[in-house]
């Protein structure tokens, strides 16, 4: 029987290494091979002539992607120059980067996390930037995506913790609290809360498609409200807090259906409604970034796993 055990061990074992190696084989397998260059610096840690990577002087928002594997590594936001000669970064994405001692304990290499390809040095105290920090990277160890601004509407209770919320996702570039889906012109706050108006306390996203997919905040969207209660969310009560998703394209809408079924089938009785996306009308300026200036935290929206 012992010897039965660890057979079956070895075997699950075996299956499990096959499954990591394809699965990292997949996620590498668009990447067109490297060149002899490439593979000098990503592969024998070379380093690049200053003043020559195709990065250096790079401004254009996105996300820049591991030359090797395709891991996201920095955010365009994150970028600056140093006058160094080559891409500069105060910050990379959390778990995208891993730091090495070099062999002559002189300096910290950073590698990709996912491929542990070289891309450069990490050289602290420099106070280029607030964050101190100056991650000192070959063009030639990255590739670059460009932002794709995409917009989404959604309405989930008061708008200034849906806001809050839903700013923290990585990928997200803005969000503006104000009304949709009434029936008059440039609504004020308190035509709004009249409950004449027609329109819900609402927030328009602007996201990065390259980095968030729609998907995923409209799910994180269904986990910072209640999709359950009509007409209200906690103590605010009124249709103008009511659960309403505007879609602005027609995948859009099918992928709000598809989420709310699967909530359903869960049994939650979702009171959420999806609507075709008419005028946005942003809120009083006194509505924006209402819980990043007050520095507190939403009274009637926190985090509940429902998928």
């Amino acid at each position: 029987m012992g010897l039965f055990v660890t057979q079956k061990a070895m075997k699950h074992l075996f299956v499990l290494i096959i499954l990591v190696i394809f699965s990292n084989t997949m996620g590498s397998q668009n990447m067109r091979p490297l060149t002899e260059q490439e593979k000098r610096v990503i592969l024998e840690k070379g380093t690049e002539a200053p003043f020559t990577g195709k990065f250096y002087k790079h401004e254009e928002k996105g996300t820049y992607i591991c030359r090797q594997c395709g891991n996201p590594l920095y955010n365009s936001t994150s970028k600056f120059d140093a006058g160094c000669g080559w891409p500069s970064f105060d910050e990379e994405i959390p778990g995208a980067v891993t730091r090495k001692r070099d062999a002559d304990g002189m300096r910290t290499e950073i590698v990709c996390s996912k491929c542990g390809g070289h891309l450069g040095h990490v050289f602290i105290g420099e106070k280029f930037t607030a964050k101190n920090t100056r991650h000192c990277v070959n063009s030639i160890s990255m590739e670059f995506i460009p932002q794709k601004k995409e917009s989404a509407i959604f309405a989930g209770g008061c708008f200034w913790g849906v806001e809050h919320l839903l700013r923290q996702l990585p990928g997200v570039i803005s969000v503006e609290s104000g009304y949709t889906g009434g029936l008059i012109s440039n609504p004020t706050y308190e035509e709004v809360c009249s409950g004449t108006s027609g329109h819900a306390e609402a927030v328009e996203v602007i996201y990065d498609a390259s980095r968030i997919s729609y998907e995923k905040l409209t799910k994180y969207f269904f986990e910072i409200h209640d999709p359950t209660q009509v007409n209200r969310q906690g103590p605010d009560i009124g249709n103008q807090y009511r659960s309403e998703i505007f879609y602005t394209t027609p995948e859009q809408k099918i992928i709000a259906q598809a989420l709310v079924e699967k909530l359903r089938t869960k049994g939650f009785k979702v009171a959420t409604t999806i609507t075709k996306a008419g005028k946005f009308y942003p809120a009083e300026k006194y509505h924006q970034d209402y819980y990043l200036r007050k520095g507190t935290q939403p009274y009637c929206h926190s985090y509940t796993k429902r998928f």
